[in-house]
């Protein structure tokens, strides 16, 4: 569990870093919200990095076929992400896209090895806790960029800001010295094709090629609505007025508590409720969080509703996102761990670079309050596949 905080948090940090600090980056350097959304399509490795993921399950490095692909990817994101603040987003904005794709990509493999490795280190029966532990840490994750780097931002220029920010890569590129390889069945020597078909091969094999398709359409919908609303939060509230230190004080913060208590006690409730009522109950908590934002937009500036707002958000979101990582991890074979729970997480990441790509647009269109409600109405058909994907009675 100690292994599932640092991984956690180590997983997290660089995809905040993208969805949080660099938009406010952005925005402060007065880029309009079209061309801040359109930053979204920077991710796209999170959602193609199923692709690549049978390499990290058919090739090992010297220190393991986990450990040895972590410690690559770690060693390159410390590298990579102070680079940003060595630009200027109103002069060398193409620069700063491909910096920013490549952070994507470290970031997305680096995921896949540590979903790998979680799995491969959690027994069945430890699979709602230590979710819920690893889910905690990602979203404390958030507060670096979300919070301490806004907060410097304020006081330094960018550069120390983005320098200062990478050193929290650190904590888990020591971890990666520490941990053991986990203990899995060898897999059967096969030339490299055979290898890259066979967990998708397997997935729907065992689920039968409908169900194994509603179980994918389920997984891209479960977070839509969610990860719509939270695209261009920190673009939000400084458009109601708020400074970036009120940002990074309240609005990161308030979030902090509800999500690590969300977190857990989705964690110990599911040991009751099971996975498929947890996805029930803790969903439409998520869901009915995002009406907060609407809320917020509609009576404007108020650092205590931000508090509110935020604060039931993260824990709505803390409980759905636990019982969602849960039903994937569990989803999975142990073979294939690392192909197959990229292809999962990167159906999940789809709302948050292609279709998010497009909230720019569409605050311009429906404006703050309306596109709260959108986000609202989109997450309602991953609730209604709950009926196929995970029935009560069972």
């Amino acid at each position: 569990m100690l292994v599932c905080i640092f991984t956690g948090f180590t997983s997290g940090l660089p995809l905040y870093i993208l969805i949080s600090l660099l938009p406010a980056w952005l925005r402060s350097n007065q880029l309009d919200l079209k061309a801040i959304g359109l930053f979204a399509l920077i991710q796209l490795p999170y959602t193609w990095k199923f692709l690549w993921a049978p390499f990290f399950d058919r090739f090992t490095w010297v220190m393991g076929r986990r450990r040895g692909w972590l410690l690559f990817f770690q060693a390159l994101l410390l590298i990579s992400i102070p680079l940003l603040g060595f630009y200027n987003p109103q002069t060398d904005l193409k620069m700063i896209i491909v910096i920013a794709t490549v952070i994507a990509f470290l970031s997305a493999s680096q995921d896949v090895v540590i979903d790998a490795y979680r799995r491969e280190l959690l027994l069945d029966e430890e699979l709602g806790l230590g979710n819920a532990i690893h889910v905690n840490a990602y979203k404390i994750a958030s507060l670096i960029p979300g919070s301490l780097s806004l907060i410097l931002a304020d006081h330094f220029d960018w550069q120390t800001v983005f320098i200062v920010t990478s050193l929290f890569m650190l904590p888990g590129l020591v971890l990666t010295f520490v941990i053991k390889e986990p203990k899995v069945p060898p897999m059967k020597k096969r030339d490299l094709a055979s290898s890259l078909m066979l967990p998708f091969q397997e997935f729907i094999h065992r689920h039968g090629l409908k169900s194994a398709l509603t179980i994918l359409l389920f997984i891209f919908f479960y977070k839509l609505g969610d990860s719509m609303a939270t695209a261009l939060a920190t673009p939000f509230y400084l458009d109601l007025g708020f400074s970036k230190t009120e940002i990074g004080l309240i609005a990161k913060n308030a979030g902090l508590w509800p999500s690590v208590i969300g977190g857990l006690l989705g964690g110990i409730w599911m040991i009751k409720l099971g996975i498929n009522r947890a996805l029930w109950i803790f969903g439409f908590l998520q869901m009915i969080s995002i009406l907060g934002f609407a809320w917020l937009a509609h009576i404007g500036y108020s650092p205590e509703w931000l508090a509110a707002v935020v604060g039931f958000e993260a824990f709505g979101v803390g409980l759905g996102t636990t019982a969602f990582v849960a039903f994937i991890a569990k989803t999975t074979h142990p073979l294939y761990t690392a192909t197959q729970f990229a292809l999962f997480t990167s159906l999940a990441a789809v709302p948050r670079t292609l279709v998010n790509a497009s909230t720019g647009y569409l605050q311009d269109l429906f404006g703050w309050e309306h596109f709260f409600i959108l986000c609202f109405v989109l997450a309602i058909p991953g609730m209604a596949l709950l009926y196929k994907i995970a029935p009560i009675k069972n």
